[in-house]
């Protein structure tokens, strides 16, 4: 009985985590000229959630991580922020 009540305690963090990060289908995301990984956020994201994106575009191009060059304010109310990242071995 303890150790389901431990496992229900440690699993709640984590399903409250999940619930409210920002689905991926809210972001959109573009590769630049120059390699970059554009992301444009939504109002609701963490830069770190943007981060997670970049690294999937990243890895299909065969990179293993991703750094942030720059983060630049849009006009765009639904898309507030662009993230800017550096695929990286």
């Amino acid at each position: 009985m303890q150790t389901h009540l431990i496992t229900a305690l440690l699993l709640l963090p984590t399903i409250f985590l999940i619930s409210c990060s920002t689905p991926q289908s809210d972001f959109k995301v573009y590769k630049q000229s120059d390699g970059q990984i554009g992301v444009l956020a939504p109002k609701s994201a963490k830069e770190s959630e943007s981060q997670e994106i970049a690294l999937k575009e990243c890895k299909k191009m065969g990179k293993s991580g991703t750094r942030i060059s720059e983060m630049k304010p849009t006009l765009n109310d639904n898309f507030p922020t662009t993230y800017l990242y550096v695929c990286v071995n």
